[in-house]
């Protein structure tokens, strides 16, 4: 088994308010989802991430805040096992990111 990251991104939650019945089965998604890919020892991690942090650039400037691309930001990111990227990407396509308009970055990592 080869080990992989996956990004999750989509937009800001604080600018497209969803009603709260889609949000309750948005989340009941990912739950079975993760039950599922769990219960085969596919996940090996992985979180949510909140709408806090900081930047760090190169000239050692720091920034309060995350790193946007226009209104997109990382929400989370989960750690999986599968035999290949054509694997690891068949798995990330059946989670319920889309269904918000996110999408799912697949990479997998080194050593």
């Amino acid at each position: 088994m080869n080990n992989y990251i996956i990004l999750f991104r989509e937009r800001d939650g604080r600018e497209g308010m969803h009603p709260e019945e889609e949000i309750s089965r948005h989340r009941a998604n990912w739950k079975s989802w993760f039950e599922e890919w769990s219960s085969k020892g596919r996940i090996a991690g992985g979180s949510g991430l909140t709408l806090t942090g900081r930047i760090i650039y190169e000239n050692g400037e720091i920034v309060d805040g995350i790193y946007r691309i226009g209104r997109e930001i990382v929400g989370g990111f989960l750690l999986l096992k599968a035999e290949s990227l054509d694997e690891a990407t068949a798995i990330a396509s059946s989670c319920p990111i889309y269904e918000f308009d996110g999408y799912a970055e697949v990479r997998e990592m080194q050593g």
